[in-house]
């Protein structure tokens, strides 16, 4: 009896706990963070309605949204003024967005409102890309498209986001239309490299694709990548229209002049900088002497200056066809010591240079101060060559395989703008044995003989060696090579200036062609590598980036005596 009287007892109070926990309340997790951008569950007048004659349209979202940036980004085609329409919400959430039409709209015409990337989810910000609703006054929705791809006139590889933006070719249009006024319809490829427009009419356009950075749907000519077509399209008619994007050379502009020490200015610019450009007006002293160089990271060139004590400088700078004064006061603020050091991996490459890089300009080397020596200890005879931007000083020697260097620089090696010097200095580097390094021979297939600069890049598009000149055979060997993964990039050097040239709209001048072998080519050590690249006779005007056929002749491990690879 006692014991069953126990058992109700425990039976009751497991029950007791197991409620109490039950009951227990718990941490929240958070759960996932919402991804999702807003949905629209529904619209009134239905979306692509014909015959419209309302004053309101409401469009219904399955959550709370709000309008970000609504002025930059609303399109509407054809445009209406500001006092035409009104939209909500404005600063404020809902899940409704109400357009109020002022004013009547044309008779027999279709209408997309066109909200970019406006729409955003109250929560988490995640925005509805480029949401569209159109109507129609008249009996059918216009349905002509245009469809394309986007490719970048230089890089490997095209970043996604790029506008597409048409302009009716009428009385008002002129080649400055796209930097001053909104496209008539405007798209974009979102995350991809593919765009199609909708709801199009039958018309003569103007069409281009940008890089909208600053996302006004104007052509920012100092930061949008820009492609064109040499002529207007008409439609119906071209319904395809591939581009490739690039970024002029703006405008060349000065900004204003600052001060960094006692012997060194900064200009600023946007553009191509001259240094021509750039006069000084002030009266100095007898021995006032000056140098410019450019900043290698910023659009930046560095006045140094060195002589008696002044207090300021005046500068006159031409910019088109006006000159502007600017005048730079001084502070106590004194110049940097002079810094030099290696700008070569510890490891190098056979036919590389050994480089050295200096913070402060570099005036005078005396060869006679510099010794490099290899294993044997026994001094070799090297060449120089200073940088044209008095900066890096470039050492060649033709480097032994397998082999250790020592490179030292003795007081007064090299001297600087203000005949500064350097204590004793030392560089040690290595080369690796003959084995370690591999070879790649290219055969070019091309029917033209036009001039043309040939690449052995990296995937990050670093350039490792190059030709800029042609032979008989057209057959190019990249010999000593480091083992990694590389590239070739093929631009066509149609003004044979030998480097690549970029396009710009108004002159309607396209960018150069590039091209790049679509395989990466895998190089390990002690190979050899043949390959054959053939290059397009004929560039279609719409086209993009084209990628070479490449065909992979040998891929087999060459043991070879490491006389007959330095021969």
């Amino acid at each position: 009896m006692g014991m069953n009287k126990f058992g109700k007892y425990f039976l009751f109070f497991l029950i007791l706990a197991s409620f109490i926990q039950c009951a227990r309340k718990s941490i929240p997790t958070g759960g996932l963070k919402d991804t999702l951008p807003p949905i629209m569950i529904n619209s009134s007048p239905k979306m692509n309605t014909v015959f419209f004659d309302k004053e309101k349209i409401t469009i219904t979202f399955d959550e709370f949204i709000n309008l970000k940036d609504l002025s930059k980004q609303l399109i509407i085609s054809p445009p209406l003024q500001p006092d035409q329409y009104k939209i909500k919400p404005q600063g404020t959430v809902a899940k409704k967005i109400q357009i109020e039409l002022l004013d009547s709209l044309k008779e027999g015409t279709t209408y997309t409102f066109n909200f970019g990337e406006s729409i955003v989810d109250n929560n988490e910000g995640n925005p509805l890309p480029f949401f569209r609703y159109a109507l129609s006054t008249g009996p059918i929705i216009d349905s002509l498209e245009i469809s394309g791809k986007i490719t970048d006139a230089y890089e490997r590889i095209t970043k996604p986001y790029t506008s597409i933006q048409l302009y009716p070719v009428d009385s008002t249009f002129s080649d400055s239309t796209i930097f001053l006024k909104k496209p008539f319809y405007a798209t974009s490829t979102l995350d991809s490299v593919i765009y199609n427009f909708k709801n199009l009419r039958p018309d003569t356009y103007e069409i281009i694709a940008i890089k909208d950075v600053g996302g006004n749907y104007l052509f920012d000519q100092n930061v949008d990548k820009i492609g064109f077509l040499e002529k207007q399209i008409t439609l119906p008619g071209d319904s395809i229209v591939n581009f490739r994007i690039f970024n002029e050379i703006p405008n060349l502009f000065w900004t204003r002049p600052f001060f960094i020490n006692t012997n060194q200015i900064g200009f600023g610019y946007y553009g191509e900088a001259d240094i021509s450009a750039i006069e000084v007006e002030s009266k100095v002293p007898y021995n006032f002497r000056y140098l410019i160089n450019k900043n290698r990271e910023k659009d930046t060139l560095h006045f140094w200056f060195r002589g008696d004590k002044i207090d300021s400088l005046k500068f006159a700078i031409k910019e088109k066809d006006t000159t502007r004064i600017f005048n730079v006061k001084f502070r106590k603020e004194l110049r940097d010591s002079l810094e030099i050091s290696p700008f070569t991996k510890p490891t190098m490459g056979l036919l590389d240079s050994f480089k050295i890089q200096s913070n402060l300009p570099l005036v005078k080397i005396n060869l006679d101060l510099i010794k490099i020596k290899g294993l044997d200890s026994l001094a070799v005879p090297f060449k120089a060559s200073l940088d044209k931007n008095y900066d890096r000083l470039s050492l060649f020697y033709d480097w032994l395989p397998n082999d250790n260097y020592k490179i030292e620089l003795m007081p007064n090696a090299l001297i600087d703008f203000w005949g500064s010097t350097h204590d004793t200095l030392k560089f040690d580097f290595k080369t690796n044995p003959i084995s370690d390094y591999g070879n790649i021979f290219l055969q070019i297939l091309r029917e033209d003989e036009d001039p043309f600069i040939l690449e052995l890049i990296t995937l990050k598009g670093e350039s490792l060696r190059r030709f800029d000149l042609s032979n008989e055979l057209d057959y190019y060997e990249f010999n000593h090579l480091l083992p990694g993964n590389y590239l070739f990039r093929y631009i066509k050097d149609k003004n044979g200036n030998k480097k690549w040239d970029t396009g710009n709209y108004l002159k309607k001048i396209q960018p150069e062609m590039v091209y790049y072998s679509p395989d990466t080519i895998e190089l390990r050590a002690n190979w050899d590598i043949n390959q054959q690249l053939k290059i397009p006779s004929e560039v279609q005007s719409f086209s993009s980036v084209d990628f070479l056929d490449i065909n992979i002749e040998d891929k087999t491990l060459q043991a070879k005596d490491s006389l007959e690879k330095l021969n």
